[in-house]
């Protein structure tokens, strides 16, 4: 079964790809995941706002994007990107919970 992941592409107002994330990233949805960011070409902002999970399957994808993306992420995953070294790897934009 695979866990409810939603995936929107965009842009910010200067220009730059975005992919807006919402629900869960586990392994059964990160090929999804993988393909969205395999899209976009040049840098790419993630917003992991809305994202409440993120496992070792999910982390791997987004190490292999290290060199292009920017993370935008809640208190909620900032220590998971910490503790995991991707936040010395790609910047991460912390945003506070609402």
């Amino acid at each position: 079964m695979t866990t409810h992941l939603t995936l929107t592409p965009g842009r910010r107002p200067d220009g730059t790809a975005q992919l807006t994330v919402v629900g869960e990233i586990d392994m059964s949805n990160t090929d999804a995941l993988a393909s969205a960011i395999a899209a976009t070409e040049g840098p790419l902002v993630i917003d992991l706002t809305a994202v409440q999970y993120l496992d070792s399957a999910g982390l791997s994808v987004l190490f292999s994007h290290t060199d292009r993306i920017q993370l935008i992420a809640t208190s909620l995953l900032t220590p998971v990107l910490e503790v995991s070294g991707l936040a010395d790897l790609a910047t991460v934009h912390r945003v506070e919970s609402s």
